[in-house]
């Protein structure tokens, strides 16, 4: 399909491997073995791989998608596509404010936790300063070119990792083996809930997908990528929560849980390494969402849909720097206004629907995509799609009121956007 020119293509594989990475371990990790514990006892392990095997139907759905397109994106674009301008601006509006209010909610997340090392960080003027300074650093490194923050993603990735493995490593000879394999499951009813909050630390893989127009070879790079590493956190995350419930009796009860895990296993410095862990892993994931987030609005623009300050592209580092500089200020605002917030709870209940746009775009696109030697197929055909389709929906059935009355809100804005920048009113009936 389209090529895009005007854009450095510098990311490969691994980079965009490393984008994953950041893109999905966040600040979940740090808080989910609680949870899991609390509603699964021994048993909570397997449910974060039953999770990651459940959200591998929609990442398989994505890759295959992703297969077909070498711009930038993700979504809009697969939107665009199979349903038009319409529903391609909506999917990239909707799914651009949830991530914003995200990145908000995280860079406070990443003050609290770095005031473990120095408390004032906790309050006023040092948590402004400190959220300043975070976002317009990182907003620089991306506005700098590709190549200085894909450095930025692939330190965090190491940084993020290291306290992960080495918990894993020094607790695996904790692990009782027959009380894990003879876990008894929880109550059906407490399960589905239990798996509903596990899946939302496998989301943020869409994010990914958005940076195809600075890839070497995306169509081939990229579904590879996916694939690998949500396989690779799902077993991160089921080793994780395997030696938290073997250490740490008291897990469930924990509001620092692998901090705790960590004080038990290597003492007070275990527990620093794992706060400082929980600051890089947040901040790995920030860096991401600041690499592909901006790349929404300047494929909006690109498209027209958009006003054309959005694409414009800076001449020294060929990168989208309005849009960067528009979504550091945005996530800024939110960050410092706590108005994030409200938000937040219409933020998983958006990324829901925009994997189910991408799924339901696959039939059209399968009639009209460009085919190539060795490009990732899905075996049985749309029986995959179908799945992910399914378990989409049984999500979006358990969301809140509060959170689609929010969500129609913004699409009503996004609609008011899209008629005064295209001069087209939205279709009738959407």
């Amino acid at each position: 399909m389209s090529r895009e020119p005007t854009l450095n293509r510098v990311i490969g594989r691994l980079g965009f491997g490393a984008i994953n990475i950041n893109s999905v371990i966040g600040a979940g990790i740090f808080g989910l073995p609680a949870v899991a514990a609390a509603q699964a006892g021994d048993f909570s392990p397997w449910l974060f791989l039953l999770a990651g095997v459940m959200v591998f139907s929609v990442v398989l759905s994505f890759a295959r998608t992703a297969s077909m397109f070498r711009t930038t994106g993700g979504a809009i674009v697969y939107a665009s596509h199979a349903f038009g301008p319409f529903v391609g601006f909506q999917t990239g509006w909707l799914s651009y404010c949830s991530r914003a209010a995200s990145m908000g909610a995280n860079t406070n997340l990443l003050v609290t936790y770095a005031s473990w090392f120095w408390a004032p960080l906790d309050g006023q003027p040092y948590r402004a300063i400190s959220l300043v300074l975070l976002i317009s650093g990182i907003t620089w490194l991306n506005v700098a070119g590709v190549r200085n923050s894909m450095a930025a993603v692939y330190l965090f990735t190491v940084l993020k990792l290291l306290p992960l493995s080495l918990l894993i490593l020094f607790g695996l000879g904790s692990v009782d083996a027959p009380a894990l394999f003879g876990a008894q499951a929880p109550e059906p009813g407490s399960l589905g809930e239990t798996l509903l909050v596990l899946m939302y630390a496998y989301v943020g893989f869409e994010g990914t997908v958005v940076t195809a127009g600075e890839g070497r070879s995306p169509r081939r790079d990229m579904p590879a990528a996916l694939i690998n590493t949500i396989v690779a956190i799902g077993v991160i995350y089921f080793l994780v929560q395997m030696v938290s419930v073997a250490v740490l009796p008291t897990l469930a009860d924990s509001r620092t849980a692998l901090a705790d895990v960590a004080a038990v296993l290597l003492g007070g410095w275990g527990a620093a390494l794992l706060t400082l862990g929980a600051v890089f892993s947040i901040s790995g994931n920030l860096s991401s969402s600041l690499l592909s987030a901006p790349r929404m609005t300047y494929a909006l623009a690109r498209d027209g849909n958009m006003p054309r300050w959005f694409g414009r592209v800076h001449p020294r580092f060929r990168t989208p720097a309005n849009s960067v500089f528009f979504y550091g200020l945005l996530s800024l605002g939110l960050a410092l206004s706590g108005t994030f917030i409200w938000l937040a709870a219409m933020s998983t209940l958006v990324r829901l629907l925009t994997y189910m746009v991408c799924i339901a775009a696959l039939p059209r696109l399968e009639r009209t995509a460009e085919a190539f030697d060795r490009q990732f197929t899905l075996p049985g055909g749309l029986l995959i799609p179908g799945v992910a389709m399914m378990l989409c929906l049984w999500l979006i059935a358990q969301a809140s009121t509060q959170s689609w009355l929010t969500t129609i809100a913004f699409f009503a804005l996004g609609s008011a956007l899209y008629w005064r920048s295209t001069g087209t009113p939205p279709p009738a009936g959407g």
